[in-house]
């Protein structure tokens, strides 16, 4: 896989580098987010079983009828988004998680999304 640029090349090695210590039990299952310009995503794994426990987004119907935002690409949003994730969580029994952050930088709209993932509930 060749990356675009440098910065997507250095996002992907922190993402390897992140990855090698970061595994999500069945216990306590990992919480992975994707980060694009102008959506989130979130997927909550069990890496023995291979499986996605949860996996939503800010482009999923049953977010934006519980947000009411207009814009998805901002951190208010990424606030409401980690809010969402929380409750669909503790919703399927899961209340510890392991938080990864793909190797984005933990500032803005992961930080944002991570802070209100805790507020909800989670704790990691």
């Amino acid at each position: 896989m060749k990356p675009k640029n440098r910065i997507v090349s250095n996002r992907i090695v922190r993402h390897f580098r992140i990855r090698k210590r970061v595994a999500g039990a069945g216990v306590r299952p990992r919480l992975c987010v994707f980060r694009s310009h102008q959506h989130l995503e979130a997927q909550i794994i069990d890496d023995f079983e291979q499986k996605t426990l949860i996996g939503t987004s800010t482009r999923s119907e049953e977010f934006k009828k519980a947000a009411g935002l207009k814009s998805f690409s901002n951190v208010k949003a990424a606030v409401e988004f980690g809010k969402f994730v929380a409750k669909k969580a503790k919703a399927s029994g899961i209340e510890k998680v392991v938080f990864d952050r793909a190797g984005y930088l933990y500032h803005g709209r992961v930080k944002a999304f991570a802070d209100a993932a805790r507020e909800g509930g989670l704790s990691f």
